[in-house]
């Protein structure tokens, strides 16, 4: 199970429900339990929602550190793909016509093709750009090849294999860490099972308080919504409202247009 499968008004609405449904069903269980008996105390039951409650905080806290230091990894990965193309671009000075203007304008191309994967909403043209970078990098490889066979102890053309190299990994990278690296599903059933417990524990002592609902409830309902909402918007490849700065590649990008010489 994949949770940006579904859309995030959908993952936002559907926790805050199942957050008081949870709540309310453990309320009147509550209730039903301390009509019958008024054998069952606040203070085990207060400790049982406590310790469910820490296990819930111990999961989100893990599952925001997952998703946190990914986000981290992702804006450290467009530094370096911004640093690898610069570095390709720069060598491909040394490539002899008509292939120096051609790995130019192919990597001009290759930096455009890379900041639209992330700006664009629609997985289906992030494929098609995803299969266009990688057809740009086979175009550029194919090239370095060819010249650095020319003279097979030049260490400039050595140079520019390694930087083209280097350009194909970070681009890997990218693409495992930003596009197909997911919370796995049993982490989210887990998750939300936790909180599912949690609430009805909650409800359960208020209950078995002799209280009535509270006010707070929403609050605390909307309070878990917001956190689970906020990391399933970080588990997710594209969305609008969190997403990694591409500013190195578009830098990159004006330098490009620059003469070179």
């Amino acid at each position: 199970m994949k949770i940006d499968q579904f859309p995030l008004l959908l993952v936002t609405f559907g926790t805050f429900f199942i957050v008081a449904l949870a709540m309310e069903a453990g309320y009147r269980l509550g209730r039903s339990a301390h009509r019958k008996s008024e054998d069952e105390k606040e203070s085990p039951v207060s400790a049982i929602a406590g310790a469910i409650l820490g296990l819930l905080a111990f999961m989100l806290a893990f599952t925001f550190s997952i998703v946190s230091d990914r986000y981290d990894t992702r804006k450290g990965l467009v530094r370096e793909e911004a640093n690898a193309i610069r570095t390709a671009y720069a060598r491909a000075s040394f490539l002899p016509e008509p292939d120096r203007t051609q790995a130019r304008e192919m990597l001009k191309s290759y930096v455009d093709g890379r900041v639209a994967v992330v700006t664009n909403q629609d997985m289906d043209k992030v494929a098609s750009a995803l299969t266009e970078a990688t057809r740009l990098q086979d175009g550029l490889w194919q090239m370095a090849v060819a010249n650095a066979r020319k003279d097979m102890n030049s260490d400039v053309a050595a140079l520019y294999v390694e930087s083209v190299n280097d350009l194909c990994s970070v681009h890997a990278l990218r693409v495992a860490v930003g596009l197909q690296a997911r919370i796995p599903g049993g982490i989210w059933i887990a998750l939300y099972a936790l909180v599912v417990l949690g609430m009805i524990s909650v409800g359960y002592q208020t209950a078995i308080a002799a209280s009535k609902r509270s006010y707070a409830a929403p609050i605390l309902a909307l309070a878990f919504t917001i956190v689970l909402s906020l990391i399933a918007l970080l588990d997710h490849p594209q969305n609008r409202l969190i997403t990694v700065s591409q500013q190195p590649l578009v830098d990159l990008r004006t330098a490009m247009d620059r003469p070179q010489p």
